[in-house]
């Protein structure tokens, strides 16, 4: 049986009080059932979509944001929601379309040039993309998107102080964003300074969900009568944890936190990750030694001996920054590690010849 007008209107009402208050698991029903009413209604197909986005149900919002969009073709909302849609599901050819149908609607837009770098950028078309967040920034200077994404472009090929300088402005409005903090100090680090980019990487420990962290105060330095080394991988069975652990752990005295791998290698005290952390009065990070004892790239302290497993062989080792070239160099056997472009900041500027790392390391390009 067909709604009348008055309880189309009533249907409508309660759709958007609904999605006023943020229940679109309640506003989409009804709105679906005012799309099914008045098919060719724009504003109920974008409201309908635009519910869907919210939920997370991008592909569903597809039709009706598509259909909305023709038939809303002077709303910039409703073609940015649109573009914004076909974004999410990876079809950016079509999403810079429709952001072009936009910017004829309001030329200029910060936001609608954001959208498009956006989408050049996933196109791969990298100069077009960075034009895109240049005619964003060129009218609002301060907006954050385009910042961060432009800077990401230009330490890809090669502008550090560029993308430093788009990072720092970032910062100016948002000092205590601790990713925008982590990616300049990352940024910083990369180009081998450790002085300014140290303390920013500090950041990714503020981070929910990035690193793993033992329920203990972290450690600032300060005396403590029991200190805890820990890997900040999740799994600490990772090539990454492994490597970490055969690297930065010296310099301190304390307990180290390591997988069964390494348990019989490490000579000083060990801890095996989920075992209890009674007695400990503080724990570390092992990438945070270079920054909590001002550690230079040039002369780190030197990593303390480890356990010799009866019959582990001692021939030379070529290969990569795994873990397994990082025990053979510890244990002294010669050794030669190959860093690719993206290397580990933590080698610092010297990418060939000897390492201070390790006395039996030589280090190579590849």
């Amino acid at each position: 049986m067909a709604l009348s007008d008055q309880q189309l209107q009533l249907l409508a009402r309660d759709a958007m009080q609904r999605a006023q208050t943020g229940d679109f698991a309640g506003a989409e029903p009804l709105l679906a059932q005012l799309v099914a009413a008045r098919p060719n209604s724009g504003q109920a197909l974008h409201l309908l979509g635009q519910a869907r986005l919210k939920l997370g149900r991008f592909a569903e919002a597809r039709e009706p944001l598509e259909r909305a969009a023709k038939f809303l073709p002077k709303e910039i909302v409703a073609q940015v929601n649109y573009a914004g849609c076909l974004t999410v599901l990876g079809e950016h050819e079509a999403s810079l379309w429709a952001l072009g149908r936009a910017a004829q609607l309001k030329p200029g837009d910060p936001t609608i040039n954001h959208n498009r770098g956006h989408a050049l950028e996933a196109l791969g078309r990298l100069e077009e993309a960075e034009r895109a967040y240049d005619e964003a920034l060129s009218a609002d200077h301060r907006l954050m998107p385009s910042l961060i994404a432009r800077a990401g472009l230009l330490e890809a090929r090669g502008d550090w102080l560029g993308a430093l300088a788009d990072l720092d402005m970032a910062l100016t409005s948002r000092p205590d964003d601790a990713r925008l903090r982590l990616q300049r100090g990352e940024l910083l680090l990369r180009q081998g300074d450790w002085m300014r980019g140290l303390p920013d990487y500090e950041a990714r420990l503020d981070i929910p969900g990035v690193c793993y962290a033992p329920d203990l105060p972290r450690w600032q330095g300060e005396p403590v009568e029991r200190l805890l080394l820990y890997p900040e991988q999740l799994d600490i069975e990772s090539d990454a944890a492994r490597r970490d652990t055969l690297m930065l752990a010296r310099g301190v005295e304390a307990v180290v936190q390591c997988g069964d791998t390494l348990a019989a290698w490490l000579g000083g005290p060990i801890i095996r990750r989920g075992e209890s952390l009674a007695g400990f009065s503080a724990a570390a990070a092992l990438r945070s030694l270079p920054y909590l004892l001002s550690w230079s790239p040039e002369a780190p302290p030197p990593a303390p001996p480890l356990r010799e497993p009866s019959g582990s062989a001692r021939e030379p080792v070529i290969g990569e920054d795994t873990w397994q070239a990082h025990l053979a160099a510890r244990r002294g056997i010669a050794t030669t590690i190959r860093l690719s472009g993206n290397a580990d900041w933590l080698w610092g500027s010297r990418r060939s010849g000897p390492s201070p790392w390790y006395p039996a390391l030589m280090l190579e390009t590849a």
